[in-house]
């Protein structure tokens, strides 16, 4: 008696993402370090000088972390609230927050107690920077006004309230002490002169504005709110480049890399999208384990710090060479039992006697249904597979193994409206994927002149009825466009073509059929 032969699965190739040069760099992040802080981590700063501390906001209190360490080098609980926007200065010495109870502290790194405190908001204050001379604060508030502080006479220069509703994000320039923008709920973008007593240019961002960022050249100004990050002109007056809508939740802070070529977005729904700036394509993701509130990149790109909304830190560091070495350098360990080599160069003699080991196959669940004929079984095990595994394969293998044997039919008739369910939700997520089209359309055709009579009895049947009917209609559309298309290549392709003349050689004729010269003179 021959023995049971087990289902084949072939081997489709990969429908996998294309490596890219993004993907490789990207990639070169070790597993991420993981901090509890006290409450949510609303923001992330680094300090510009190395070793490039950073410091993270959460709660109550700003936390001063070193680029290796797991354990805060310096600590400011001064805050009677919840504090917000812990910023340093470009020197690093100095450090400032602001507050819920709306006072503005300004610390020296090295200290613990607040060298100026700067008092005048009647809310929280959400937003702070220092300008580009170091010797002015910009703080903008929930009570909608955005104001600058002289840190030598701890005095207010000037208040501007433009905004209708709460300011949670501003930026200064790097390259003129005077400039600064700041985002509010209202919408807007609001780009200030403090040698001026209102704003010089608006910007309408259609949603609440989460987070600003500009750009080293300061050309252009990057904003964040919603679900959409856009990127304006300023050297046009204010002119939108690009709207994204690449995150399915609020976006709520930017970052960008050191070199000024990939942008990063971060968002409630778990997920940092990396964008080339060169075309604003995303190059890259991260994915996260809680929504994410604050964003930072090291300033030489060593470092991916991420806070997030259960109070966890993330931090990536990126592989040094040496890891890099000793990664590519590792290789599978080879096995050290010399059973494992025993016997594998011997030469056998003239006269031995060779006895067979008979070797016990396992078969999986599927083929011993299909060995007791159990057609109907083996599928239902086929698609548990699928249902836990998400791994088609096997599903489109017994399917083609039973229509081989002409049980296919049969094992897809009598089912009741929660397996004929699942079997539709497997038709409908492959039928179209051309791997798996040839066997499914096979199976999609008996499901329907088998439950034809029934059509009607059940709305969720019906309704996935409806579905794969649209599905395949689609896709027959989806290939007429393109054999269209393939026509109107091949035709440009002939006519780009050059045309080369053919010698057409003379035939000879035989002896016994050439004209007599004497007809030819005729």
């Amino acid at each position: 008696m021959a023995s049971f032969k087990s289902t084949k699965i072939p081997i489709y190739p990969k429908l996998g993402e294309k490596v890219t040069p993004d993907t490789l760099y990207w990639k070169n992040y070790k597993a991420p370090a993981q901090i509890k802080e006290f409450g949510a981590v609303t923001s992330i700063d680094f300090s510009p000088l190395a070793p490039h501390n950073y410091a993270v906001t959460a709660s109550t209190r700003i936390h001063i972390y070193g680029p290796f360490s797991q354990e805060p080098v310096k600590t400011f609980t001064r805050f009677k609230d919840t504090a917000y926007s812990g910023k340093f200065r470009s020197d690093g010495q100095l450090l400032v927050a602001g507050c819920e109870d709306s006072v503005v502290r300004l610390f020296d790194v090295s200290g613990k107690v607040a060298l100026r405190v700067f008092k005048g908001h009647t809310k929280g204050v959400h937003v702070t920077d220092f300008t580009s001379d170091c010797y002015h604060i910009l703080t903008g508030s929930d009570d909608y006004t955005c104001r600058l502080w002289d840190i030598p006479n701890s005095t207010e220069l000037t208040s501007y309230k433009e905004h209708t509703d709460y300011i949670r994000c501003g930026t200064t320039s790097k390259l003129n002490r005077d400039i600064f923008i700041t985002g509010s709920y209202d919408h807007t973008l609001r780009v200030f002169d403090a040698r001026v007593e209102k704003s010089v240019m608006t910007m309408d961002h259609s949603q609440p504005v989460e987070s600003v960022l500009l750009y080293p050249s300061e050309g252009l100004l990057v904003s964040a709110g919603g679900r959409y990050v856009k990127v304006w002109d300023l050297l046009k007056g204010g002119q939108p480049l690009v709207s994204l809508k690449n995150h399915h939740k609020t976006v709520t802070c930017l970052s960008l890399s050191s070199n000024g070529q990939r942008l990063l977005s971060a968002s409630l729904d778990r997920h940092v999208k990396i964008y080339n700036t060169t075309n604003y394509k995303v190059v890259h993701n991260f994915d996260y384990a809680a929504s994410i509130l604050s964003l930072a990149l090291a300033p030489d790109d060593e470092s991916i710090v991420v806070g997030m909304t259960n109070g966890v830190l993330s931090i990536k560091h990126r592989k040094s060479p040496e890891e890099k070495k000793e990664v590519a350098g590792k290789q599978r360990m080879r096995p050290v039992y010399r059973v494992f080599v025993k016997g594998r160069n011997y030469v056998p003699k003239k006269d031995d006697f060779l006895v067979s080991k008979p070797v016990k196959s396992h078969l999986a669940k599927y083929d011993k249904q299909l060995k007791r004929f159990n057609i109907s079984k083996a599928l239902d095990t086929a698609l548990e597979s699928w249902r836990k595994n998400r791994n088609p394969e096997i599903m489109v293998a017994v399917m083609k193994e039973l229509d081989r044997r002409g049980t296919l039919k049969n094992a897809l008739a009598g089912r009741d409206e929660q397996n004929l369910s699942q079997l539709l939700n497997f038709l409908i997520g492959n039928v179209v994927d051309p791997r798996f089209t040839p066997v499914l359309i096979t199976a999609t055709e008996m499901i329907l002149d088998i439950y034809q009579a029934v059509v009607g009895q059940s709305s969720v049947v019906d309704r996935q009825l409806v579905r794969l009917q649209e599905l395949v209609e689609r896709e027959i559309d989806y290939q007429q466009d393109l054999l269209e298309v393939l026509g109107m290549l091949d035709t440009l392709f002939a006519a780009s073509l050059p045309r080369k003349e053919v010698p057409c050689p003379v035939p000879v004729l035989p002896p016994s059929r050439q004209v007599p010269e004497a007809l030819l003179g005729l």
